[in-house]
Parts: C-alpha cells; sequence; structure tokens
C-alpha cells in the first residue's frame, strides 16, 4: 500500500475526508482505527469495485487512461490523449470542465490523487481495471509462460538480421520481444506482412475483447509454416498463447491498431434523452388515473385474499393458478397481477402465515392502510416498489436449473434491482418537462452513467422499470409525473402533489331496469365494498356496470342483511329511483331465503313446510346426500353441513345454515389477517447520516493522532462508572456523536466488573457503538448492552 497515497489522504481537510465517505460509505463499515487503515481499506479490490461501478463513462476513462501510464500524467498530457479519442470537431473549453469535473470526483472518491502536474491512480486500482478500456495484457504477460527457446526462436524469425545488434543481444527473449512490440514500427512492418484474413482479425480484437478460444494454441509454428490467419498472427508475435486454448492481443499491438488511441468515440457528455413530447399536465392527470387504479386494485386484492386466500408453495411463492385466477379475478394480464401482488408484499399488506399447510393472507398492516386517504395509500405502494429489491417481470419464466419462477418466491430477488430502479427513475426525472424518453434511450443513458453494470440483466430490468412505473402511476405517457417525481426524489410530497389530481369518489350510483347499477366514476370504499358483495361487476372502463342476480343477492342475504337493508341502501346510494324488477327480486330471494334450515346431525334439515321436504327426498338428486326422515318437517344427513347447504343450492332450493340454538348463521366468510414483514424502505441512495460520517472522520483523526505519536491512555475519572437508563444511555450517546464531544461511560467487562471508560462516539449501528477510546488509545466497538450508563465530560 503506498505511503503516497497514505500521506495525500492524511493532508486531506475533514470536509474532504467527510466527501470521501459520503461517496464510499463502506469504507467506515466498521470505522477504521487511523488514517493508514483507511488507506488500506479504500485500496481493497471489493472496495475499489464498489466505486469503479459508481463512475461514469468519462469519469472511468479518464482513470483508465491514468491507470495505463507507467509513471504520474500531468493534467494537459491527460487532455490531450483524451481529446484524440473524442471523435468530431477539436474539443474546447467543454472538455476542459469535464475534464476538471471527473480529475475532482476521482479524487473526491480517492481513486486517483496527486497534484494537476502529477496525477496517479490510487494503489490498487491498476489491478481492479484489468483489463483497462478493453485492451488486453502487456507483451510481457502473454508470452509469460513461453519458453525463452520458443521465445528466441520467434524473435530470429521477425526481426530482420540487420536490426540486431552487434555481438548479439543476451537480454532475456521476453524482455527483447516486448521491446520489439512496443515499437510502432515493427508492429506496423508485422501488421503489413499478414493476409487481408489476418488483419480482420486483428480489426475484431483490436477494440475488445482482445482475447478468445484457439484449439492447441500452443502449436509451433514460423512465418515460414503459417497456413491459416490465426498462425499469420502467432508466427509473428501479433497474437500470444495464454493457455491451451486461449489466445490473448497484446497490449502493445492493440494500441497500434487503435491508433494510440485508448478509447472509441468517447464522450464526455451523456447522450441526449430523446422521445416524445406530451403535455406534462396531461402526463400527470393520466399518471393519477392510473396511480387510483393501481390502489384500488390492490385493495380488491386483499379483499378476496381475506376470505379466499391461496395456498402458499412448498418451495415457496403463489401457484401458476393461483396468479393465472387472480389475474382473471383483477381483470389484468398475468404480469399485471403479478406487479399488483409483489407490490403489495412489499408494502407489508400481505404475507404468508407462516404455517405448514400456509396461506396467502392480508396483514394487519393493510386494516390501516386501507383507511387512508387514496393518495396516501399510493404513496406507501410506489414507495415500496421503488425500494423492493425483487423484480416482478421475471415471473413466469425459468431459473438455471429449468424451475419455473412464481410470484412471491423468494428467487425473485435481486440484488442489483433496486439500483437499477433507482438509476432508470433518475434518467426520467433528468429529463425536460414533458419529455417521455424512449427505451433506448434511457438505456443509452444508463450505459453511459454506469458502464462497468451494463449487460442484458440490466437492460431488461431497466425496460421492467418503465413499464411497471406506468402501471403503477409513476409516469403517465411515458412522462415521470410530479407525485412520481417525488418518490425518485424521496421528499415526502408524493401524497399532497398527486391529491389535487384523483378523481373524486362518488357516493351514488345509476340503477337501471336491466338490474344493472352504473357507477359513473370511481366509488367511495363502503359503497363500494358493498356492491362487490350485493352485485357483480360485468364491465370496466370509464363506468363500472354492476349487475345484480339472485346469487349476488342470496350472497348479501347470507352476509347478514336484511331485504329491507339492502332496499334502504340503494335508495340512499341511487341517484334514480329503484326499478321496481329489482325490488322484486330482493324480496323474492329474501322470500325463500332461509325457508329450509341446516343444522348438524352431521346435518340435518329443517322446513315447516313437509311438502318443500318430500320434494327433496323425491329428487334423483338427493340420493348422494343420504337423507334420513326424523320428523314430518326434519330431515336428518351424515354429510356436513356445508355440503348439504351448497348441494340444496345446487338443487334450486335457498337453504340458510342455522346454529345448534336455531339461530340463523351469518354465512360472510370470515376476513383472516397474518403478521407481515416491514415494509421496505429506500435507503442507501442518499449516503449515510451527516452526523455519522462527521463523527467517524473525527475517530479516525483521533485515532490517527494516536497511532502518530503513540498518544499515551488517559486515567479514567475517579468514582462509580456511571449508571442511566438504557433509553437516556442511547439518547446521550446519539447526542455526543452529533456534537462531537467526549463521554464517560460505564462498560462492564467480559467477567461482568463495571469500567470506566472515556469515549469520542463515533457511530451506532446493529446494537454496537464505535467509538474512539481515550482510556485505551484506540478505536473500539462496544455492545450497547454492556454499557451501564453516561455522563457529560468536558473534552480532554
Amino acid at each position: 500500500m503506498s505511503t503516497d497515497f497514505t500521506e495525500w489522504l492524511r493532508g486531506r481537510t475533514d470536509e474532504r475526508l467527510r466527501a470521501l465517505v459520503k461517496a464510499r460509505p463502506e469504507l467506515i463499515t466498521p470505522v477504521p482505527a487511523h488514517v493508514e487503515g483507511l488507506a488500506a481499506r479504500a485500496s481493497t479490490p471489493s472496495a475499489l469495485g464498489r466505486a469503479l461501478d459508481r463512475l461514469d463513462g468519462f469519469t472511468l476513462a479518464v482513470l483508465e487512461t491514468l491507470s495505463l501510464q507507467p509513471g504520474p500524467l500531468a493534467r494537459d498530457a491527460l487532455r490531450a490523449l483524451l481529446a484524440h479519442a473524442i471523435p468530431g470537431t477539436t474539443p474546447g473549453p467543454d472538455l476542459d470542465a469535464a475534464l476538471d469535473e471527473a480529475i475532482e470526483r476521482l479524487r473526491t472518491t480517492g481513486l486517483a490523487y496527486g497534484p494537476d502536474d502529477a496525477l496517479r491512480p490510487a494503489p490498487g486500482v491498476k489491478e481492479a481495471l484489468d483489463p483497462p478500456a478493453g485492451l488486453g495484457p502487456p507483451a510481457a504477460e502473454v508470452f509469460r509462460h513461453h519458453s525463452p527457446e520458443a521465445l528466441a526462436a520467434l524473435l530470429d524469425d521477425i526481426v530482420p538480421d540487420g536490426d540486431a545488434p552487434p555481438g548479439g543481444d543476451h537480454r532475456a527473449p521476453r524482455v527483447r520481444l516486448a521491446e520489439v512490440l512496443a515499437d510502432p514500427s515493427s508492429v506496423g512492418r508485422l501488421v503489413a506482412e499478414v493476409s487481408p484474413q489476418a488483419r480482420a482479425a486483428l480489426d475484431e480484437l483490436a477494440w475488445g475483447p482482445a482475447s478468445g478460444r484457439l484449439p492447441n494454441a500452443r502449436r509451433e509454428v514460423s512465418t515460414a509454416t503459417a497456413q491459416s490467419p490465426i498462425e499469420q498472427l502467432l508466427a509473428r508475435g501479433l497474437l500470444g498463447a495464454t493457455g491451451e486454448e486461449t489466445v490473448a492481443l497484446p497490449r502493445e499491438v492493440a494500441l497500434f491498431l487503435r491508433d494510440g488511441r485508448i478509447h472509441r468515440d468517447l464522450s464526455p457528455w451523456p447522450p441526449e434523452l430523446e422521445g416524445a413530447t406530451r403535455d406534462q399536465v396531461l402526463a400527470d392527470r393520466t399518471a393519477a388515473g392510473q396511480a387510483f387504479t393501481f390502489v384500488r386494485t390492490v385493495e380488491e386484492l386483499c379483499e378476496h385474499w381475506s376470505v379466499d386466500p391461496p395456498g402458499v408453495l412448498r418451495t415457496g411463492g403463489l401457484a401458476v393458478r393461483d396468479l393465472k385466477r387472480t389475474a382473471q379475478l383483477l381483470d389484468l394480464p398475468e404480469w399485471a397481477a403479478g406487479l399488483v401482488v409483489e407490490v403489495a408484499h412489499a408494502a407489508g399488506l400481505i404475507a404468508s402465515n407462516g404455517s405448514v399447510d400456509g396461506e396467502w393472507l392480508p396483514t394487519g398492516t393493510y386494516d390501516g392502510w386501507r383507511v387512508k386517504a387514496t393518495e396516501d395509500r399510493w404513496a406507501v405502494l410506489a414507495s415500496a416498489w421503488a425500494a423492493m429489491d425483487r423484480v416482478p417481470g421475471l415471473i413466469g419464466e425459468r431459473d438455471e436449473r429449468d424451475r419455473p419462477l412464481n410470484a412471491l418466491h423468494p428467487d425473485l430477488r435481486r440484488p442489483a434491482a433496486t439500483q437499477v430502479r433507482a438509476e432508470t427513475l433518475a434518467v426520467l426525472a433528468s429529463a425536460g418537462a414533458g419529455l417521455a424518453p424512449a427505451a433506448r434511450s434511457v438505456l443509452a443513458r444508463l450505459a453511459w452513467e454506469r458502464p462497468r453494470r451494463r449487460g442484458a440483466q440490466r437492460d431488461r430490468f431497466a425496460e421492467f422499470t418503465l413499464r411497471e412505473a406506468e402501471h403503477i402511476g409513476v409516469t403517465g405517457l411515458g412522462v415521470l409525473s410530479a407525485h412520481g417525481r417525488s418518490i425518485v426524489l424521496g421528499d415526502g410530497e408524493a401524497a399532497r402533489l398527486l391529491a389535487p389530481l384523483l378523481p373524486e369518489p362518488v357516493d351514488h350510483v345509476l340503477l337501471q331496469a336491466d338490474l344493472t347499477a352504473v357507477a359513473p366514476g370511481p366509488l367511495t370504499s363502503d359503497l363500494g365494498r358493498w356492491l362487490a358483495l350485493a352485485a357483480d361487476v360485468e364491465s370496466k372502463g370509464g363506468a363500472t356496470v354492476y349487475r345484480f342476480g339472485e346469487r349476488s343477492i342470496r350472497r348479501a342475504l347470507d352476509a347478514g342483511q336484511s331485504a329491507d337493508d339492502m332496499i334502504a341502501m340503494l335508495e340512499r346510494h341511487s341517484a334514480t329511483p329503484v326499478p321496481q324488477p329489482l325490488r322484486y327480486l330482493v324480496s323474492d330471494v329474501a322470500r325463500r331465503h332461509g325457508r329450509i334450515k341446516v343444522g348438524t346431525a352431521s346435518a340435518y334439515v329443517r322446513c315447516d313446510d313437509p311438502s318443500v321436504l318430500d320434494e327433496v327426498l323425491a329428487d334423483k338428486r338427493s340420493g348422494l346426500l343420504r337423507l334420513r326422515r326424523l320428523a314430518p318437517t326434519v330431515l336428518a344427513s351424515k354429510t356436513s353441513r356445508a355440503t348439504l347447504v351448497d348441494s340444496l343450492r345446487a338443487m334450486g332450493y335457498a337453504p340458510v345454515a342455522e346454529s345448534l340454538d336455531g339461530d340463523v348463521l351469518v354465512s360472510r366468510a370470515e376476513t383472516r389477517r397474518t403478521e407481515g414483514p416491514a415494509m421496505a424502505r429506500a435507503t442507501g441512495a442518499a449516503g449515510p447520516d451527516s452526523d455519522v460520517v462527521a463523527a467517524a472522520v473525527r475517530a479516525i483523526r483521533a485515532g490517527d493522532d494516536a497511532h502518530r505519536t503513540r498518544r499515551r491512555p488517559v486515567d479514567a475519572p475517579d468514582g462509580q462508572p456511571p449508571r442511566s437508563p438504557a433509553s437516556a444511555t442511547i439518547e446521550a450517546l446519539r447526542e455526543a456523536i452529533r456534537m462531537g464531544s467526549q463521554v464517560w461511560i460505564g462498560y462492564l467487562d467480559s467477567q461482568g466488573h463495571a469500567t470506566s471508560r472515556i469515549l469520542e462516539p463515533a457511530r451506532i449501528e446493529g446494537g454496537y457503538l464505535t467509538a474512539y477510546d481515550e482510556t485505551r488509545a484506540t478505536v473500539h466497538r462496544f455492545a450497547l448492552h454492556r454499557i451501564t450508563g453516561v455522563a457529560s465530560l468536558s473534552p480532554q
């Protein structure tokens, strides 16, 4: 690890170190003991990989150019190398501004250091970037495993006799070959000797990938015996075998073929977003309509699953048949139904009840969610969607073992899902007002902003995000809405912005003589639930049409309502008089409803009219019920009460169930609930809290001072270690972190003895306090449950 880099970090101001930690929060998990520890952690492959993944295309190109230089590089020389790779007109001041911004970002993130006249990549960057800019390894690395004899023969074949030094060259053949390939004139001569087919192969490898597979790659071949185009390249050292079946293009050869350019078609600026232009007001209203529909769809899903929950597969998730049934119920395509289910789960509204024969049920959270205003409910759903690490778009596909990926299955989790979703939404947020960027334009912008993350999977996740955002109501007509932008920014204003755009719920319907009711707009929750019980949805659209029938009326009667209750409800919420046919239907079904009473014998049938029971016994379909007459008005059956009720209804009767006491049982299905996990929250996008960052930097500085000066530990205060309630202890520690002050704590050691410590707290996380311990002169982690109390203390 470079001492220069450590000293450069040590010389950075606290503000610069805070910016470093803010940009790379993994560097303080846990807090390093000193600056040397911070420099070492910043140079590890995993930390560098994360930091490099966050770079845009131009900043990455700047760092790759630095990493390819043998030593420090001045800013002006760096600019010249980059300008050579930018197509079109000669770059002007805009390039200077972009370059200065990129250099500053690399310094801020600790990926490059040094003054403008001596810029260097940070330790470990060259190895983490391997291969940089699509280039292969240097010639010395490509031919590292070739025998000296084979390399000597190769040199004798490709170096003209006149170019050999008098008395011979006694250096190692590998060093001599690297020197030959580093000379552009020598490489140009060798390239000119090969056939057009061999030159085409070189051009294909020049811009990467610089390696390929070749059977028997270590074959012995010379310029005289070479037959195929690949053998011509192997015979001249323009291609080297790196394994038994792999070959690579030496970096020096690639740079010659690139005409000295490190990058091709480099752009210092992100590609412009292209797409259709819409009216922003219309887009906001369209998105609001989608948002309203999505909220109602989630509510409809939870209401149905309250009564008839689907089972949980043994491997987890929702069965394919249950998803199909849900899609039909919600009148949605399967991908949209899967999205509704996944978002409801992410918001904590549905969960598995955890039993052996588990079921997917609404949670107690749903009961609190459904009584909120529509805009607040949508904000909960949209935030959960933005933060979840699952990919609903993969539902119905198969995994690498050819197993189906079901909705709610654990295998739908993808670590990159949340990040790709956030980046895609950020691209939409960067578009101008009213611009609906085309998908290809969004993908091109993402490829520039995060080039190391580009790939087929990232593009698919981005496309899923665009489709889902439109369905949920984050976008309208492809344009990011005002309330959708609030979700992206996380400023908590989404509900306020959405509220004035939502359609006003109506509390009335239009009853018609054909036994239908037309809802002229979105219904209030209470009226909507009642109509879902007493009628069946016939069609949806600008207005929802409900149809009343004998079956739906009986469903309401089974739920405990009387004919008078239903008529009163209709009169109260109808903008038109209740049609006579509907009154007759309700009255007729209610009159026949309950004439037959069903109980348990296993079950019994009771009716005040013996002739009705005579009809039942005479019906051939009753044979399977195994009925036996106990009295003129009572029949007994060995089937269950529920089966008996269903069978009599199938025969055309309208029985009701009754209890052992003879009371009518209300047969509304019981709504069931389960406990669900907490809703996912979007975290990490804004980085760690500023107070935590500041405290971490203070702890690193204090530890570094102690490490460099070998500061002696201070004595603990006299007296008994402090004691305080746990809540007061946590609050005092957080206040000390915020203020950067020292505290006196009591701490139980491994033997349970209370000791006194003087600390400068840095952060509280996962049940532990990270702090600089003045009494031990080191950074240490303290278990919170072992801290007996906290007392204030003036800085030492």
